[in-house]
């Protein structure tokens, strides 16, 4: 299942580079367009990015002009990323060419195909959640 997993993430990254993203870039955009506003200690851990990683690609994103950095006026300790309009046209540009692909892919498969993976998607959105979670992350650090 692992390997699985990494095959079609790979597989659905090539949709970032086709618009001069590394997938490490691809994903933060796609997390600071969908949450508007977002602190970047929240980021990094919704990424799961080392606080120097997600330095340079939030740097990068700014430097594109795909998000710019503001303090936060709570907070004057704390850095938000927010999306550009150029960000979030180029994160949508993205989702969409995915879910193109996606749906070329899945209507070469046969029905009965497309059907066990529709009925399994709630396992998988478990399966993901539970990655995320708390419990897990003590995990990776052991």
């Amino acid at each position: 299942m692992r390997r699985m997993i990494g095959r079609l993430a790979r597989a659905m990254n090539q949709s970032a580079s086709s618009e001069d993203l590394t997938p490490a870039q691809a994903s933060v955009l796609a997390v600071v367009a969908a949450r508007r506003r977002i602190r970047l200690s929240a980021l990094a851990q919704v990424e799961g990015l080392n606080p120097t990683m997600l330095s340079r690609v939030v740097g990068r994103l700014d430097d594109l002009g795909l998000i710019e950095r503001v303090v936060d006026e709570r907070d004057q300790r704390a850095v938000i990323a927010c999306a550009t309009p150029a960000g979030k046209a180029k994160s949508q540009r993205i989702r969409e060419q995915r879910t193109r692909e996606l749906l070329a892919v899945i209507e070469l498969l046969p029905p009965s195909t497309s059907e066990i993976l529709l009925a399994a998607l709630p396992a998988f959105e478990e399966l993901t959640d539970a990655i995320r979670s708390p419990a897990m992350s003590g995990l990776s650090e052991a």
